[in-house]
């Protein structure tokens, strides 16, 4: 029997490279999203909590003065595409795996000289994304929960600008 390692990376070169690029750009989306998704957390920490040990109070209305509307908006809606661009990257990983099984065993039906190294091919396939599969599905999980928290902290800003807004108004009519 040949070495596990050895079949697992049979493929590599083959339908496997394509799982293995889309990975990469996967991780790359989750590295861009993570920074967007903590900057905007920091950014609605000072504004939404009272300031911790890390900032002073003077710092934090500052920081709240030169904060605009837009800005807050506009850096959630990035993430927010971030977010969904990384998703539905992450979902595509059984599709990739199952699609590589199928191409390696659709070369079955016109050379059956190659049984072996074919059906290797399709189960490295299915291998690969299954694990990447599992892997940015964690990662969305610990991803997500930081998303929901952003989404909660700009309503309550976005809820509490609008009625200082509205007094503001009532105070000079």
């Amino acid at each position: 029997m040949k070495n596990i390692f050895s079949v697992i990376f049979m493929n590599f070169f083959g339908f496997d490279m394509i799982i293995f690029l889309t990975a990469v750009f996967t991780a790359t989306m989750y590295f861009f999203l993570k920074r967007s998704a903590d900057r905007l957390y920091k950014k609605m920490h000072i504004v939404v909590f009272v300031p911790d040990g890390d900032i002073s109070q003077k710092e934090a209305d500052e920081e709240i003065s030169e904060m605009r509307e837009t800005e807050i908006v506009s850096m959630r809606n990035h993430t927010g595409g971030l977010y969904s661009v990384f998703v539905n990257l992450t979902g595509i990983f059984p599709l990739l795996g199952i699609l590589g099984t199928v191409i390696s065993l659709l070369g079955l039906v016109g050379d059956t000289t190659n049984i072996t190294g074919n059906f290797y091919g399709a189960l490295t396939s299915t291998f690969w994304g299954l694990v990447f599969a599992i892997i940015f599905k964690f990662l969305d999980g610990i991803i997500s929960a930081k998303i929901e928290d952003n989404e909660k902290s700009v309503a309550l800003y976005l809820e509490r600008n609008s009625r200082y807004t509205a007094e503001k108004e009532k105070v000079f009519t």
